[in-house]
């Protein structure tokens, strides 16, 4: 099986990787299927620790190759990267201010986006696939820069989409889980848990053919990524890890799937 991925070219590893973060999603809510109920210092924790490894890979994973990248090109070193973290960002804000969504355990008029009529169980996985977004594009932007004559290994590309997937496990759960406690059937509940990460495999796809279509655009994809995860780590993962009054469990959850994420980068990569 690892030769088959090995001999794969980098858009095809690029999907397969996708649907393994989607796998890891799906298994996630899969959990439903054990127990109608999960305790919330324990969600919390797993979204502390989603959000931990987003910030670890935005750095180590995308922002800090996309440095590299801009050696001796002509700019300063700081330039591509700190243009695509900021479009990663706005890009991300701009669909936050648009798409219909609703943060897990935030009551329905919380809602965000374009006002709609939309059941709750949609924005709620509406507001997980966010989330899912810059993380397919992460895995896939990764795989292309083997393509695009990056310095990178296929290795690193690999720890990206492991640490993704590894996060992606308790986002399911955080789906899942309150579509059942709010009276939905465990089918439901899991069918709408890992919904949200099916659009994972698709940016995958879509960010390893973008860079290797335009190389010299890889440092400002990278860096976009990254900006477009950090922005959803602050402006929804950490806040949703916190709202339930186990701030310093979520605290230590995140710091935790930091140092899980930076192991993996820096001992395989």
């Amino acid at each position: 099986m690892w030769n088959y991925f090995l001999e794969q070219p980098p858009v095809i590893q690029a999907l397969i990787a996708g649907i393994f973060t989607w796998g890891m999603t799906a298994l996630g809510a899969a959990t439903v299927f054990l127990s109608r109920e999960v305790n919330q210092k324990f969600l919390d924790v797993m979204l502390g620790f989603a959000g931990g490894v987003m910030i670890a890979a935005s750095f180590w994973s995308l922002l800090l190759p996309a440095i590299d990248m801009s050696v001796g090109q002509g700019l300063p070193e700081w330039l591509p990267a700190g243009i695509g973290f900021i479009l990663g960002g706005v890009a991300l804000s701009s669909i936050d201010k648009i798409l219909p969504h609703l943060h897990i355990g935030f009551p329905s008029e919380k809602a965000e986006g374009i006002p709609t009529s939309w059941h709750r169980s949609t924005l709620l996985v509406l507001a997980i696939t966010m989330h899912n977004i810059p993380e397919g594009l992460a895995v896939g932007v990764a795989f292309g820069a083997l393509a695009a004559g990056s310095t990178e290994t296929l290795a690193a590309a690999v720890a990206l989409a492991v640490g993704i997937g590894i996060q992606n496990f308790p986002e399911g759960m955080a789906i899942s889980m309150p579509l059942r406690r709010e009276g939905f059937s465990a089918r439901r509940s899991f069918w709408y848990g890992q919904l949200s990460g099916l659009v994972e495999p698709v940016a995958a796809v879509i960010g390893a053919a973008a860079v290797i279509i335009a190389r010299p655009v890889l440092p400002y994809a990278l860096a976009f990524a990254a900006g477009a995860m950090i922005f959803v780590v602050i402006e929804e993962v950490i806040p949703e890890s916190q709202i339930n009054g186990n701030a310093d469990a979520a605290t230590f959850g995140a710091m935790l799937g930091f140092v899980v994420m930076m192991i993996l980068d820096v001992g395989l990569g």
